[in-house]
This record gives C-alpha cells, structure tokens and sequence, in this order.
C-alpha cells in the first residue's frame, strides 16, 4: 500500500511542477479555470437534458469557445509579456501591460462561476444569492479597474 501511496505522490509532484513550469508561480489559477470549463461544460449539458434542449451543435460551440477563452488568455499573457520585453528597447515605461493576462484570467473565471451557478439554480440547486450578487459586483470592479489601468 505504501508503495502505491509513493507513486501517486511521485506522479502529483511531477503534474505540480510541470504546471509550475507551464504557467509559473500560479498556475493553480490555470487549473482552476480549467476545473470550472469542465464543470461549466457538464452542468450545462445537464441543464440541456433538464429543459429538453440538448443540441449537439450547441455542445460543439461550447466546446470550441472554451478553447476560445485559453486562446484569448494566451494572447493577453503573450501581449503584456511582449510589452514588457519592449520596454526595454524602447524605453517606456510598459509595465502596467502585465496585468492583461491577469484581468482578463480574473473576469473568465468569474464568467465560468456565475455560468455554473446559473445552470445549477435553472436545475434547481438553490444558490445563495449573496455569492450570485458576490460574483456581479467582483465581475464589475475588474472591470472597472482594467478600464483605469
């Protein structure tokens, strides 16, 4: 038994590191986000079946805008990194551009939760309003913010 337990811990500190390596210091925002696609994913075609609107299209077009999300992720993070780097050459202060991949990272992951919360209140989990009207008022506030940045 112990042996088992041993590789598993073996294998979960090598996913560890590999997403450290992938997406940095704070890649369990980027599992996350993954874990809440997939979630978002299933609650929705439950709701689907629930309502009787299951479509396959629909689940086809699911599917492909959330590899949408990651690739606008991709880009914000690839942007700031990119401006930051030119900076350098340049020699503007482009800083503040960090913080694209971060605010737009933020608002997918509110996106996901309030659609999750959303499918489950439609199949009939009751969902504290304080965390719906939580989520809102976060969503706003980056909003916001990026707009200022």
């Amino acid at each position: 038994m112990e042996h088992i337990i041993n590789k598993a811990n073996i294998l979960w500190g090598g996913i560890a590191v590999f997403l450290a390596t992938v997406f940095g210091e704070f890649w369990y925002l980027f599992l996350g986000f993954l874990v809440f696609n997939i979630a978002d994913y299933f609650t929705g075609v439950a709701k689907a079946k629930y309502t009787n609107t299951e479509n396959s299209n629909k689940g086809l077009k699911g599917i492909i805008k959330k590899v949408g999300y990651w690739l606008v992720i991709a880009i914000a993070f690839f942007v700031a990194r990119s401006l930051i780097d030119m900076e350098k050459i340049v020699g503007i202060d482009l800083g503040i551009t960090i913080y694209f991949g971060w605010f737009t990272l933020a608002v997918f992951i509110i996106n996901e939760i309030r659609s999750i919360l959303e499918n489950l209140t439609l199949l009939g989990v009751n969902v504290p309003s304080f965390l719906t009207k939580g989520l809102e008022v976060a969503s706003k506030k980056i909003n916001e913010s990026g707009d200022k940045k």
